[in-house]
């Protein structure tokens, strides 16, 4: 049965590294913690409303927030970044203006900032590389793990196929419009063609990240930091806590081997591989998703 959900204003945590953080929750302060981490130039908004109403109302204050160069985050515009550093960072050999670890330690700024000694943690994509990263480097502050279509770091894992390159490399466009049409076109690209959203609420989705402070340099550092990760895969071998991997087996810009390396990697972890899907997160699929959290959630308690 539906019940209304709380939900704060937009607010900002001021980190001791100078990174302010824009950031939102619902439900309940007095319940169970869950941070949702998002992907690759995704502002907090790719949570969407539902999906966090969802999940609250299973019984969970949840927490999502821009990264650092996305949204009303800081953005380092200071570090600027060539399309020859991207290319160098491909074969191996270039160097990022700030990590994964770095993204991580924003998150832990946030908690602090909150007051909460630890969560539940869920991350899509690079989101799940910094959840992954928060649990390997803070473990005592992540009580479970939800890594959905990510992967462990290395190289022969998590692969794009050719036919996204393009789509993800092109020009993003001058103007408010032009970013919009081609946020609509590589959504076409990765997107689950099983599990289709609405082409309306997908135009509202790319107004609104733009409208928040989208921009193209911000992108371009996040995939710098991605590009340059270590591999996580004997780190994962040593957690400790209950870990649930989500992967679509249709995923074209992060394959499924990145899923299936990552549950490999962590002893107990439940591998969920699903059908149809692709790399967004469908409204189709989101009572999935939250099941998943709430019982990797659930681990957790159960051996405390």
């Amino acid at each position: 049965m539906s019940t209304e959900v709380a939900r704060s204003q937009e607010q900002f945590a001021s980190l001791p590294s100078g990174i302010d953080i824009c950031f939102q929750t619902f439900g309940d302060a007095g319940d169970p913690a869950v941070l949702l981490v998002m992907g690759l130039g995704g502002p907090m908004g790719w949570w969407s409303v539902e999906f966090c109403e969802q999940l609250a109302q299973r019984g969970f204050f949840v927490i999502r927030y821009d990264n650092r160069d996305t949204g009303r985050s800081t953005k380092l515009r200071q570090h600027r970044v060539s399309r020859a550093e991207v290319v160098r960072a491909f074969v191996g050999l270039g160097k990022a203006p700030y990590s994964i670890s770095d993204m991580a330690g924003d998150a832990i700024g946030l908690l602090d900032h909150l007051s909460l000694a630890s969560v539940h943690v869920a991350g899509v994509s690079m989101g799940g590389m910094i959840a992954q990263t928060l649990a390997i480097e803070h473990p005592a502050r992540v009580l479970s793990l939800t890594s959905i279509m990510s992967s462990t770091g290395r190289r022969t894992v998590g692969f794009q196929h050719p036919r996204v390159i393009p789509a993800m490399l092109s020009p993003a466009g001058r103007t408010r419009d032009e970013y919009v049409t081609r946020s609509l076109r590589v959504s076409k690209v990765i997107g689950s063609a099983a599990f289709p959203s609405d082409d309306e609420a997908a135009r509202e989705r790319a107004y609104e990240t733009y409208d928040r402070g989208w921009t193209a340099s911000g992108v371009t550092r996040q995939m710098l930091a991605v590009l340059t990760q270590p591999d996580r895969t004997t780190a994962l071998g040593e957690l400790d806590l209950p870990v649930t991997v989500i992967h679509g087996l249709n995923d074209r810009l992060v394959h499924r081997s990145g899923g299936k390396a990552t549950a490999q990697a962590i002893k107990d972890a439940e591998h969920l591989e699903i059908a149809g899907m692709s790399h967004d997160l469908p409204p189709a699929l989101y009572p999935t998703f939250v099941d998943a959290i709430v019982r990797t959630a659930e681990r957790a308690t159960s051996t405390s």
